[in-house]
C-alpha cells in the first residue's frame, strides 16, 4: 500500500489539481461562448474540457480507495479552477458592453469627441436630482471602456457612468469604424477647439 507522502502520490495529486484548474477554467470560457451564441467555439472548448475531466475523473475514481487524498486535490482543483477562470476572463476583456454616461457639464463636447473617436453615441435628455442631464449611450468593446472613460473624464471628471454586458444587437459594433476615425486625428482635435 502506498503512503500519503510518496513522490508518486504527490505528483499524481498535483497533476489532478492542475488538470482540474484547466478544465474548470475552460468551462468558464465555454459558458461565456454559449451565452454569446458562439456555437462552434463552445463545441471545441467542450470537447477539450470534457476530455481532460474524463482522464482526471477516471484517475481519481480508480485510486480513491487506495489514496483518498486525491479527492482533496480534485476538490481544490475545482475550486481554484473557478477562481482562475474568472480572473482570466476579467483580464481578457472579451465581448461588448453597453456604456451609459450621465453628463451635466459638457455633454455636447463630450458626445462630439466620442463620435470623432469613432464611437456611435446616442444621447437622451433627462432630469437628474440636481437638474437637467444628458445620457450618452453607446456599445463598445469591454477592453475600450477605460479609454472611453478617460476621455469622458477629460470633459467631466466626476461624470457618472455604468456599464453592462451587451446582448445581441441588430447591428453589431464595428471597431473598424473607430480605427479609421482615429487615423484622422480623432478626439484630440476636439480638445484643441476647447
Amino acid at each position: 500500500m502506498l503512503t500519503y507522502f510518496s513522490l508518486e502520490i504527490l505528483l499524481t495529486g498535483i497533476a489532478v489539481f492542475l488538470a482540474r484548474i484547466v478544465d474548470v477554467s475552460l468551462g468558464t470560457f465555454r459558458t461565456i461562448s454559449i451565452v454569446k451564441g458562439r456555437m462552434w467555439t463552445a463545441f471545441w472548448i467542450g470537447i477539450i474540457e470534457i476530455s481532460i475531466w474524463l482522464v482526471v475523473m477516471s484517475t481519481v475514481i480508480l485510486r480513491i480507495k487506495e489514496v483518498p487524498v486525491l479527492g482533496i486535490f480534485f476538490v481544490f482543483g475545482f475550486a481554484f479552477g473557478n477562481v482562475v477562470g474568472i480572473m482570466i476572463e476579467k483580464r481578457l476583456l472579451i465581448g461588448d458592453i453597453v456604456l451609459r454616461v450621465i453628463s451635466r457639464e459638457q455633454p455636447l463636447l463630450m458626445t462630439e469627441a466620442l463620435r470623432q473617436a469613432g464611437y456611435r453615441v446616442t444621447t437622451f435628455q433627462g432630469e437628474g436630482r440636481s437638474g437637467p442631464v444628458v445620457e450618452l449611450y453607446m456599445i463598445c468593446r469591454r477592453r475600450e471602456r477605460k479609454v472611453i472613460i478617460d476621455l469622458v473624464h477629460k470633459f467631466e471628471p466626476d461624470a457618472f457612468y455604468i456599464s453592462s454586458q451587451a446582448g445581441h444587437a441588430s447591428k453589431p459594433y464595428d471597431p473598424t469604424v473607430r480605427s479609421t476615425m482615429l487615423s484622422f486625428g480623432g478626439w484630440r482635435n476636439i480638445l484643441k477647439k476647447k
